[in-house]
This record gives structure tokens, C-alpha cells and sequence, in this order.
């Protein structure tokens, strides 16, 4: 449902998704402390998004012409190129191209849970390769996507830094979600904030007058407190461990 639901937001993107549902995943957990170490319930969840968040992104590509995520955008290219407009008159104008997608993505989908049935035997073989050849093979491989993505060496140096810096934030135990979220949402809520405040000529009563909004507000306020409610629980709960295991060993030391 999270990938279906950013999916639906134009210019979003799948890591935005995937991100969210891993966080989703391991608030909801009965061992968050797990995540991060590779457990399943995080693969799971941010793999599930991805996938979801495709077929979605589709739907303001089609609709209303604007692309959901870099995959689509790709896409709109394609289609202008042939001069094909995605927009409201696309489902009538071109029919047969819009249902012949539908019948793609139906088949791929197919295809891929085929594969994937089939080929996972193959697939965790990956993980009977000796771990120095594999973590190198996929830094070569970050290496060379990040300068073939704009071809200049700037890209590479920010791959390195970041990677140092995730390290230094493992090391403190600094959560990953938080930060990778704000820095690929930042922008975004950064240009619809302008907008929306330039629309309403600076003021920022129509978020809490319109109904969407004020809706999007209190559930972001419920989240953060209902969060705030379940850590102090669990920082209670730990403190009350702590102290029943201390009176315990300090029985213990006196008999």
C-alpha cells in the first residue's frame, strides 16, 4: 500500500517507497533492532514497495502526463518522441497503446514471479561467493554508476564521502531511514512548499483550512506522536529489564 501510494505522487519515486516501508516495517516490529543487519522483514518490505510502486507510477504518466519516477519520465520521452501525449485525451486518441501497456506490465508481472520461482535456487548461490570478492565486485559497480550517471568525478567523491559517513553513523548507531529520507524529500517538499505559499501569497492558513491538507497534517502529527508514545514504552520497558536483572544479580552476589 506505501508503494502503491507514493507511486500515485508525481516525481516521488521508488526510493522514497522503499524507504518508507522499511521504516513502516521496523516500527511495526517486535525486534527493530534486528534491521539493518539484512533480516527479511526489511528486504521484504522495501522490495514490495518497489515492485508496487511501479505499476502506480504508471497511473500520473498516463493520466495527467507527468512522470512518477525516473523509469516513467524515460518513458515520456519515448512516447513524445512518436508524438504521443500522455494526458486525459491519451484514452481516447491512442486506446490501443494504453491497453496494450496494461497487457505489458500483466505479462512482465507473470514473467517475473516465473522467474523468480524458478531461478531462486540460482540466485542465493550468489551468497556462496567469498564475501572480499563480492563487496568488491559491487564497489566497482557503485564506482562506475556514479560516474556514468553525469560522467565527471564529483559523483565518485560523494560516493566515497557518503560511505564514510554511513560507516561513521553506524559506528554511533545513528538510524539510516531518517536522514536518507530528508535528503531525497528535502527538495521536494522544499519546491511545493514555495509553491503552495506562493499561491497563497505567503500565508500558510490554506494548510490547515483544506481539508487534503489538514487530513495529511493530523495523521503526520498522530504518527509522530503514537512513535514518540512507543519509544518511551520501550525505553521504560528496557530500564525496567535493566533494573529487575541488576536486583537479581545483586541477590545473587549476596547468597
Amino acid at each position: 500500500m506505501i508503494g502503491i501510494g507514493v507511486g500515485l505522487l508525481p516525481g516521488i519515486g521508488a526510493s522514497a517507497s522503499n524507504l518508507l516501508a522499511y521504516s513502516a516495517a521496523r516500527s511495526a516490529s517486535r525486534y527493530p533492532e534486528k534491521f539493518g543487519t539484512g533480516i527479511p522483514d526489511g528486504i521484504i518490505a522495501s522490495e514490495t514497495a518497489n515492485n508496487a510502486n511501479v505499476g502506480s507510477a504508471m497511473v500520473p504518466l498516463l493520466a495527467l502526463g507527468i512522470p512518477g519516477d525516473s523509469v516513467t519520465a524515460m518513458l515520456l520521452g519515448g512516447l513524445m518522441i512518436h508524438g504521443i501525449q500522455p494526458g486525459p485525451m491519451l484514452f481516447t486518441a491512442n486506446g490501443q497503446l494504453v491497453y496494450a501497456l496494461f497487457a505489458a506490465m500483466i505479462v512482465a508481472n507473470i514473467a517475473m514471479l516465473v522467474i523468480s520461482i524458478l531461478g531462486i535456487r540460482v540466485f542465493v548461490r550468489i551468497l556462496s561467493i567469498p564475501k572480499p570478492l563480492l563487496l568488491s565486485v559491487i564497489m566497482i559497480t557503485c564506482v562506475v554508476g556514479a560516474f556514468a550517471t553525469n560522467n565527471r568525478m564529483f559523483d565518485v567523491y560523494a560516493l566515497v564521502g557518503f560511505g564514510i559517513l554511513g560507516y561513521v553513523l553506524y559506528k554511533l548507531d545513528i538510524p539510516f531511514p531518517p536522514l536518507i529520507l530528508g535528503f531525497i524529500l528535502g527538495p521536494i517538499i522544499e519546491v511545493n512548499l514555495r509553491s503552495a505559499l506562493m499561491s497563497s501569497q505567503g500565508s500558510a492558513l490554506p494548510f490547515f483550512q483544506r481539508p487534503f491538507s489538514l487530513a495529511f497534517l493530523g495523521l503526520a502529527a498522530l504518527y509522530l506522536l503514537i512513535t514518540i508514545v512507543l519509544s518511551a514504552r520501550d525505553a521504560m520497558h528496557r530500564r525496567k529489564s535493566s533494573s529487575e536483572a541488576a536486583y537479581l544479580l545483586e541477590q545473587e552476589r549476596s547468597k
